[in-house]
């Protein structure tokens, strides 16, 4: 039995539940904690009653330390600075012997055991970003993603992870400051810092947008694999994650700010566009009156000129009429 727990609000609650249906389709045998960060996230969950998910509420979760915190975080900040928070909640409350906490946009591809079985007798599992070259900068965030994540419940692991509980409460902003960044640049130095602390080798956990320029794709038979250009190593889809990815007004989107191919989005963003639609469908079915995407507006100033401008000539401009982007096929 796989443990999982996420957290998101009702703006992402349509990803969410792709996350869940997509892990679903691959294996039974896990129970997945959904920290609900809004009231109406709440509702709509404990309407759903979701096959093998446990609801649990801000009012359940949230202690003295975490609701001090909260008053001088952003909710994007509160969000980061309770993610090791909810894995902890989760070991000590229901006595499981790991969690690994996965990013609500996540998207499975394949049963994700295999990671887990990759830890071996470690008690902690990191995956880095594995940035292409074009995007090595981006390191300065952090060289692991706080996107998949597992912690046991034994002596190694539970170190580590109150280790990280107490760092983010006490410091966990957006912004870079003495060699720290959000919730995730703590973790650049847990193989040297502990012990049982285990990299995850397999490159099928953890494709996404900034990494994805290194890898040649394809489906066969509903399933996903790729090949890394630079070695010719094959390996399965386990996960993609649908970072930056952004619904506009005027019914656009902004699939991510990194470079992605035609194949990437013929085989990999509309099929999950289409997905979140037909969630987002089901859900305006319970609560006609429930944003389910969040939607930006677009600010026509000098310096979304520049950005676009940037990014145009960078090959990394993803926004599009969402018609017509689902309705194009997409080819190399």
């Amino acid at each position: 039995m796989l443990n999982f727990c996420t957290l998101f609000d009702s703006n992402y609650l349509s990803r969410g539940l792709a996350m869940h249906e997509s892990l679903m389709k691959y294996t039974n045998n896990f129970t997945l904690f959904v920290f609900a960060f809004d009231d109406r996230c709440l509702e709509i969950l404990n309407k759903l009653q979701l096959k093998n998910v446990k609801v649990i509420s801000l009012e359940e979760f949230e202690n003295e330390a975490l609701l001090s915190a909260k008053k001088n975080r952003t909710i994007g900040e509160y969000c980061w600075t309770c993610t090791s928070s909810t894995i902890l909640y989760v070991l000590e409350k229901y006595q499981l012997d790991h969690c690994t906490y996965i990013e609500a946009d996540l998207y499975f591809y394949s049963d994700p055991k295999v990671l887990f079985d990759e830890m071996g007798t470690d008690s902690v599992l990191i995956t880095e970003h594995r940035f292409s070259p074009k995007y090595i900068k981006f390191i300065a965030n952090g060289k692991y993603c706080v996107q998949y994540m597992t912690f046991k419940n034994n002596e190694k692991g539970v170190t580590v992870l109150k280790w990280w509980v107490n760092a983010c409460i006490e410091w966990c902003y957006n912004k870079h400051e003495n060699g720290k960044f959000g919730d995730q640049k703590y973790l650049d130095d847990w193989t040297i810092r502990f012990e049982g602390v285990h990299e995850l080798q397999n490159i099928g956990g953890g494709v996404a947008p900034w990494n994805i320029q290194q890898y040649d794709i394809w489906d066969k038979n509903n399933r996903y694999y790729g090949k890394v250009k630079k070695t010719g190593a094959k390996f399965d889809f386990i996960f993609y994650h649908f970072h930056g990815l952004r619904f506009w007004d005027n019914n656009r989107i902004d699939l991510c700010e990194y470079q992605l191919l035609p194949v990437h989005k013929e085989l990999i963003y509309k099929p999950y566009l289409r997905h979140l639609d037909e969630v987002k469908n089901r859900l305006l079915k319970i609560d006609n009156t429930i944003i389910v995407n969040e939607n930006y507006s677009h600010r026509n100033n000098l310096r979304t000129f520049y950005r676009k401008a940037r990014r145009i000539i960078e090959n990394r401009y993803n926004i599009f009429d969402k018609n017509k982007f689902m309705n194009r096929i997409w080819q190399n």
